[in-house]
């Protein structure tokens, strides 16, 4: 079977089409279509492991779950990891094919990498009833039009029915949405069948004349308008979203003169510039007894209960900004205060003595080394190759945790270029298992116990063991247990039906379904 295409274009970057392609997903999987997503390029910093053991964007990954089909490289063949305003990696079907230059990467590669791209679609075509497409950016960057692999030559090449998303929030939506079809060509516009108004606060009485206006000017009938959607709490799409995440002021300063038991912990990521996979510390913020904070100032650190260093796609520069805007004395200082610090894959690095990179991975080809924080007996050697698979792991030796991390198992996975070695009097942090049957030691923890470094993405998912970490890190500072903790794994897939019900109530589905195959839709549903 040939699967029904509908492609989610946007008037601009971070409008929302990740979450309502995922919605729709959700819908469609719910109506007992087998139905999957595709993106053709995303840039993100923020991946995932697929089963398989390769890599692609987390809002591919969410899609998926959404759909409720396992995620595969072919949903996002494409991912560029960006390590500066200039230059990127290129992850080609999971694996990194190579370090290219904007420049480069429009005016050569895009040629060469689109038939892998139109064969990645054509075998979820060949799987799935429906494909569910997610532009990237606007499908009005004129500039870029000869070299667009990832809207409407997609679109086109899918023959798939387009919906344009504007963001209302930001402003501007009606001249965005009109903007947008208007620097498009003719028979570029004949590919949108209708728009849709997104994250609406207000009265919708107020907004209907300019919907009304908005459908006789495009031509095109509005396909509805989503009320914004408080506390969705799921994956964010891109690094556009740090912009949004919470800072000092905004959780820490109100809770200043709580000095009670029950006191809400105060955990505090360090804002590093080249900060990835920023998602692993969602499910940490949801829960009622933390405030979470990015930290963005060395001096903030002081406030922080429990200092955590997160992954980076470039450790080097990072650790060098870290270094040049007084990071150093500070996180030390947070260490002999006897508070906890957490390194996860790029941060835990950092922790170690030394970091080496012979063959300037990190650094065009130059080779260069530095020295890590020493808060950790472990040294770094970058390497050619991505270590990039799904694992299921067990804390390595809990009496760290003097019994109070009850549950010590959990699973996650490794994205991460280089290997570290321990030394002598360096303990693992866990025992990994990987799905082919591999078996070896992660991470380390300090003799103090109060160190630890983990490569291991996603562990703080796991329900049971993210709540023996936070009733670890309350007792270790003399704090009451939690009296309420979120079961995220269970309210992840409530939040996604949450979303496709509010998209239920605001979207003119009948419509939707019938720009995908009206005769498919009709036949599934008397079924």
């Amino acid at each position: 079977m040939t699967a029904r295409a509908l492609m989610i274009l946007g008037t601009a970057s971070h409008v929302g089409k990740s979450m309502i392609t995922a919605g729709l997903g959700r819908i469609f999987a719910d109506e007992g279509f087998r139905v999957a997503p595709f993106k053709a390029q995303n840039m993100s910093l923020n991946s995932t492991a697929t089963p398989d053991g390769r890599e692609i964007a987390r809002a591919q990954a969410l899609q998926a779950e959404a759909c409720r089909v396992a995620a595969s490289v072919e949903m996002n063949p494409i991912l560029l990891k960006p390590r500066s305003d200039r230059g990127a990696q290129v992850v080609l079907l999971g694996k990194v094919w190579g370090q290219i230059t904007a420049s480069d990467y429009y005016a050569h590669r895009v040629q060469q990498l689109f038939p892998t791209v139109c064969r990645s679609y054509q075998k979820l075509a060949s799987e799935y009833e429906i494909v569910l497409l997610e532009g990237a950016g606007s499908p009005a960057e004129i500039n870029l039009r000869g070299h667009d692999i990832v809207n409407l030559r997609m679109a086109r090449a899918a023959k798939a029915s387009c919906v344009l998303v504007g963001d209302i929030d930001r402003g501007g939506v009606f001249a965005s949405l009109l903007g947008t079809l208007e620097l498009l060509e003719p028979d570029e516009r004949e590919l949108f069948k209708g728009f849709l108004i997104n994250k609406f606060r207000g009265d919708r009485s107020l907004l209907q004349p300019g919907v009304e206006i908005m459908e006789r000017r495009l031509g095109l009938p509005c396909v509805g308008v989503v009320p914004y959607l408080h506390d969705l709490d799921l994956d964010e799409e891109d690094g556009v979203a740090v912009e949004h995440r919470r800072g000092v002021r905004r959780v820490w300063d109100h809770l200043a003169e709580d000095r009670s038991a029950r006191r809400r912990l105060r955990v505090g990521v360090i804002a590093l510039p080249h900060m990835s996979n920023f998602t692993d510390f969602d499910v940490l913020a949801a829960e009622p007894s933390v405030a979470l904070a990015f930290l963005e100032r060395a001096g903030d650190i002081a406030a922080a209960d429990v200092l955590i260093l997160p992954g980076t796609k470039q450790t080097l520069d990072d650790l060098d900004w870290l270094a040049n805007n007084n990071f150093f004395p500070r996180i030390r200082e947070h260490c002999l205060k006897n508070r906890l610090i957490l390194g996860l894959c790029g941060g835990f690095q950092m922790l170690g003595l030394r970091l080496s990179d012979p063959s300037g991975v990190e650094n065009n080809g130059v080779p260069v080394e530095h020295d890590g924080l020493g808060l950790l007996s472990v040294r770094t050697i970058f390497s050619q190759e991505k270590t990039t698979r799904r694992i299921a792991a067990e804390l390595y030796d809990p009496s760290f945790a003097r019994g109070m991390w009850q549950a010590t198992s959990f699973q996650g996975y490794e994205i991460h270029m280089g290997e570290t070695e321990r030394t002598a009097d360096a303990r693992p942090f866990a025992r990994l298992s990987t799905t082919n049957g591999v078996h070896l030691l992660d991470g380390a923890i300090s003799p103090s116990g109060l160190v630890l470094g983990t490569y291991v993405h996603g562990l703080f998912d796991n329900d049971r063991f993210r709540h023996s970490f936070l009733d670890w890190a309350r007792a270790s500072l003399g704090l009451a247990p939690a009296e309420h903790k979120v079961c995220a794994t269970t309210e992840r897939d409530a939040r996604l039906n949450r979303w496709a019900n509010h998209l239920r109530g605001s979207l003119q589905l009948d419509l939707i379904r019938n720009w995908i195959s009206p005769d498919t839709i009709r036949l599934k549903m008397a079924t």
